[in-house]
């Protein structure tokens, strides 16, 4: 298994360089970047000028900026190299740590992503836990009272929840709990006064900018988990060395937790290791709504203004731990299912 797990570590570095590059070079050729963004903003300032009474000549007014002062954005963004010339600088800074500096707001990049780290973590963590927690029991206990009155009112709920999209729960959640009936705080995740209070107010303030977020990360993620283990119990419950156990005198009880459910937590096991990324970014849509300056939000607000050095820092976090997901996911695998072996 040693063996194994070192051959998927060394598989991490061409699958990363092969993301990375990809990326790379789909920043290098999209429109609206940083050297177009200047030019906009220049061209809006020259306008404004126009509108305070200067008048400015027809040529300027299409190109503010001169051809050297452009060549000198190039060189100063990295873009007057060719496409692997500075993807290989980029990444040889990014094996020192540094993930370069924002093109929008001129901040170290990983400053800006450490800063942000801790919030997705803080609901990632509580999210996956919960979902877990309350999905396998769930599972097992509707694939246990199939077809009963449990089982049908409990897929309605359930279903009703994964048909709504969660950022949607959290504005009706805000709408009711935080306008209305003002139980709830707005948004954000610490109030303004936060400093101020001591650590059994800091931490009841963290819990109450917590519940409504958190309900609505939670919202679209039980279907899919609940409905996973119901099914892949249903499958084993069915299969021909079960009905032999339970033929042979084996109680139902015993078949189920001893036989079956190792068994059915197989696919769920696959899965484990790739919800560690999710963990990390989080949704943007859920973000915005409650004001949460976590990953999703700045990967969100990266992409809309073309920050690429942001954007490629979050593509490293985030390949990085996909890629070291996916062997966790092969030794849960192996841990669940003992058929398994790594040779």
């Amino acid at each position: 298994m040693i063996t194994y797990i070192l051959r998927r570590l060394l598989l991490i570095i061409p699958t990363f360089l092969g993301i990375t590059v990809m990326v790379f070079v789909i920043t290098r050729f999209v429109p609206g970047g940083p050297i177009e963004r200047m030019i906009a903003q220049a061209q809006q300032m020259q306008s404004m000028d126009g509108k305070s009474g200067v008048r400015l000549a027809s040529k300027d007014q299409n190109q503010p900026l001169s051809e050297q002062q452009i060549e000198e954005l190039k060189k100063y963004y990295g873009f007057d190299k060719p496409v692997l010339t500075s993807y290989f600088l980029w990444m040889g800074k990014v094996l020192q740590g540094d993930l370069g500096v924002s093109t929008r707001y001129y901040d170290p990049v990983w400053s800006m992503i450490k800063e942000r780290i801790p919030i997705s973590l803080y609901f990632g963590i509580i999210t996956m836990i919960l979902v877990y927690g309350i999905c396998i029991p769930l599972g097992i206990l509707k694939a246990v009272k199939h077809k009963s009155s449990f089982d049908n009112a409990t897929s309605v709920v359930v279903f009703a929840g994964y048909a709504i999209p969660g950022w949607v729960v959290g504005v009706l959640l805000l709408i009711l709990f935080s306008s209305h009936w003002d139980i709830f705080p707005l948004g954000g995740f610490v109030s303004e006064n936060f400093e101020d209070l001591n650590l059994f107010g800091k931490i009841t303030d963290i819990i109450w900018h917590t519940v409504l977020p958190l309900a609505a990360y939670l919202v679209g993620s039980f279907t899919v988990m609940t409905f996973l283990m119901k099914n892949t119990l249903l499958d084993n419950l069915s299969a021909d060395y079960i009905r032999t156990a339970i033929a042979k005198g084996l109680s139902f009880k015993k078949a189920v937790f001893k036989h079956a459910l190792r068994n059915s937590l197989i696919p769920i096991a696959t899965s484990f290791g790739n919800n560690i990324s999710i963990i990390l970014m989080g949704s943007f849509l859920i973000e915005k709504v409650f004001n949460i300056n976590g990953m999703g939000l700045l990967g969100y607000e990266a992409i809309i203004e073309r920050d690429y050095p942001v954007v490629l820092g979050i593509l490293v976090i985030s390949s990085l731990l996909l890629l070291i997901g996916n062997i966790f996911s092969d030794i849960c695998v192996a841990i669940v299912d003992p058929r398994v072996k790594f040779e």
